[in-house]
């Protein structure tokens, strides 16, 4: 490979929330973080190089809406996702969740029904809460491990509770589910019989390793005026940490709203940095991503053989898409407090734990595989070796 992703870069003592705020936590000094979703891997060569060039220039003023930085966000999603988006459209946050809490603020009221599908990105039921919406779960459905979604039941909660947002996460988060575009088709058509607007939470978009991601506005007109599309280069390319993302608005109604309640936040426009690295990251970090999409499905297959062999207790959901594996250790009969017990302080690993997602997901873990496959060995080891004798 032309990049080397077998590279360990020690993190420690550089505010990584990832491995820093194990310590803060109480968690033992060696424990190997695999939890929150960001990657061990540095950033594109080209993402880094526009970094330096922008901090050496010495002056770090208010940036324009930057239009450069649309047009490679443009040819990415054009190229990538046959999707193509107007200038008009987008508009620039410091990350997804922001996004989201906007869009709740600006298209619903306190008391309003916004449903999500849970074991979903644990965000989604917070900011529902502490806005003082109405959390309206329509829970996918668990076969075998491959997780699908009751369409019935989906409509059903939107009759029944007068939903007026729908929350979609897509690629799947934890679930690695990659929607079809039957699926993704089905769930547009129940909304806009509904009036229920989709906020389409694709962050996870460029990890896909079965079938083929749509870009749920792009499936249809209809869809496209009634969603507000959320990306960003912050998973992509591992820059979570610049807070930028690109948030796709068509409907003009819609995102008036959610520019106005922009304002009332006093948030106007990423910071000089971010933009730079969005630029230069979509601009030509694609080689990169294909390799490390490659080395991704390495370790895929590393932990899938390793559990095969070694802790067939254990059981993934198909993964098949983003870097977070979705483990079901319910086979241990383990009571919650105790399995966290073993992880942490026997197996020394430290993953998101399932009841997180909702009470869904109690008995699984969110595993993030993104990072060296040396040390993804090392906590299967640690992993095999605390659960032997149970």
């Amino acid at each position: 490979m032309k990049y080397n992703f077998d590279k360990l870069i020690n993190r420690r003592g550089t505010n990584a929330i990832k491995y820093d705020f194990s310590i803060r936590e109480g968690m033992p000094e060696d424990v190997i973080p695999m939890w929150v979703a960001d990657m061990d891997f540095q950033s594109p060569p080209a993402v880094i190089e526009a970094v330096i060039k922008a901090a050496r220039h010495g002056v770090f003023g208010y940036p324009s809406n930057p239009y450069k930085c649309f047009e490679a966000v443009y040819n990415w999603f054009s190229s990538r996702f046959n999707w193509n988006t107007e200038y008009e459209w987008l508009i620039q946050t410091p990350g997804v969740v922001y996004a989201l809490a906007t869009a709740i603020r600006a298209l619903t009221d306190p008391g309003d029904s916004i449903l999500i599908q849970r074991p979903v990105y644990h965000p989604f039921s917070n900011l529902i809460r502490v806005n003082k919406r109405k959390l309206v779960n329509s829970p996918l459905v668990n076969v075998n491990g491959r997780y699908s979604i009751d369409f019935d039941d989906f409509e059903a909660k939107i009759v029944e509770n007068n939903v007026k947002l729908f929350l979609l996460c897509s690629p799947h988060n934890p679930v690695s589910r990659v929607w079809s575009k039957d699926e993704l088709n089905k769930l547009g058509e129940i909304c806009l019989k509904h009036d229920v607007i989709v906020v389409a939470d694709e962050i996870h978009c460029d990890f896909v390793f079965q079938g083929r991601h749509y870009m749920f506005a792009s499936l249809k007109k209809e869809f496209l005026d009634n969603t507000i599309t959320c990306t960003a280069p912050s998973k992509t390319f591992n820059l979570a940490g610049l807070q930028a993302a690109n948030i796709f608005i068509a409907n003009k109604a819609i995102r008036d709203k959610f520019k106005e309640e922009m304002k009332r936040s006093g948030y106007s426009h990423i910071n000089l940095i971010a933009s730079a690295a969005c630029q230069a990251a979509y601009k030509y970090g694609a080689d990169w991503l294909d390799e490390l999409n490659l080395y991704l499905e390495g370790n895929i297959s590393f932990v899938k053989s390793f559990l095969t062999r070694k802790m067939p207790e254990i059981t993934l959901s198909d993964p098949q898409g983003t870097y977070l594996l979705w483990m079901d250790f319910r086979k241990y009969k383990l009571g919650e407090n105790e399995l966290e017990n073993i992880l942490i302080n026997k197996a020394k690993i430290w993953m998101n734990k399932g009841s997180m997602f909702g009470v869904e997901g109690k008995g699984y873990y969110r595993m993030n595989i993104a990072l060296p496959r040396s040390l993804l060995y090392k906590a299967l080891e640690q992993l095999s070796s605390a659960f032997g004798a149970i």
